[in-house]
């Protein structure tokens, strides 16, 4: 089916009075960043960085196993669908409709990769749409102008310096339906636990699998800090790299562009021209040659019954938006 316009606030269900989303906005953080949310966001950034600088000397001392890697893989995969499939093109652009175990695993799964409860991340995301690269926009990285002195500084802060403003983005404005879904305010509310269990369960894991200390603290290492550190620069190259590089192909009002590069550890978040030009749509690698995992879960739940009211691309949309068939200005004024 042909998606629609984005989506970019819903308009939340009867029932729940602006003084009750007065009271869950509160508890869900509210729209201010503490002094103490800072040092602990700088800590849960810095301590899963060093730990993947120092990757690859670990690896060559030998503290590297296979089973580190399969926990690596299934953790990655598990939680970085958990952003793609779950928190963006479910909760921010309703790219389709799941059942509510469905609902509930992307939300915890997308938890669990550290980047913010699910209300918050929503409502970022959210408002980027709206203001992409223009005033307004959370994490732009044209933000300071063009020069090079400014875009290094705006890449910068779109990259991840952004996280740390104090003034955030209005849940109750850009989010009022999730905060009107029981489910969804419950698992915001958990953020702390998956957290903790984002980070335990590979060490769980591991020890169990290997009978050893050693083993758990290996995949602690690999499954839990070097996972969290790249899914996190990983998804904030879609703000930074891919909206001031790459190819254009689609009409857009801004300067997103598709990185071929990050296309599979982005699971297909990286054709993000595509998506911008069509926020709403399932699949963000239309093209010959593209590859988006997030698309191929999509697909699967489709089939098994799972989800409904995929919005699929259309090919006769797709073409009408590529920059190769528009019709010049000039033509299109004498017309």
């Amino acid at each position: 089916m042909t998606a629609p316009a984005t989506e970019l606030a819903p308009r939340p269900p009867d029932g729940t009075g602006p003084d009750e989303l007065t009271q869950i906005d509160a508890t869900l953080g509210g729209d201010h960043l503490s002094r103490t949310d800072q040092v602990v966001l700088g800590i849960f950034i810095v301590v899963p960085f060093l730990a993947l600088v120092t990757a690859v000397p670990i690896a060559w001392g030998g503290w590297l196993g296979w089973t580190d890697v399969v926990i690596f893989a299934v953790m990655y995969a598990l939680t970085g669908h958990g952003i793609t499939v779950g928190f963006h093109r479910l909760f921010t652009h309703k790219s389709y409709k799941p059942n509510r175990a469905v609902k509930i695993f992307w939300a915890v799964a997308g938890s669990m990769a550290i980047q913010g409860p699910v209300v918050r991340w929503v409502a970022d995301h959210r408002k980027h749409h709206k203001f992409s690269d223009r005033d307004g926009d959370p994490h732009s990285p044209w933000r300071y102008g063009t020069g090079v002195g400014a875009l290094t500084k705006g890449f910068l802060y779109a990259h991840m310096m952004w996280l740390f403003n104090p003034e955030q983005t209005p849940q109750r404005k850009y989010a009022p339906d999730l905060m009107k879904d029981p489910d969804i305010v419950k698992v915001s509310r958990q953020f702390p636990f998956w957290v903790l269990v984002s980070l335990l369960l590979p060490a769980l894991a591991g020890g169990l699998l290997t009978m050893s200390w050693q083993g758990a603290l290996t995949a602690f290492f690999w499954g839990s800090l070097v996972r969290v550190s790249l899914l996190h620069h990983v998804t904030w190259s879609i703000n930074s790299i891919c909206h001031t590089i790459g190819e254009r192909p689609f009409v857009s009002r801004d300067k997103s562009a598709n990185v071929w590069w990050l296309a599979i550890p982005s699971m297909g978040e990286s054709w993000h021209n595509l998506h911008h030009a069509d926020p709403t749509c399932a699949r963000h690698g239309v093209l010959k040659g593209q590859i988006d995992t997030s698309a191929r879960v999509i697909r699967v739940m489709e089939k098994l019954g799972w989800v409904y009211d995929v919005r699929w691309p259309v090919r006769e949309r797709i073409d009408a938006k590529l920059v190769a068939n528009q019709v010049p200005e000039t033509v299109s004024r004498a017309a």
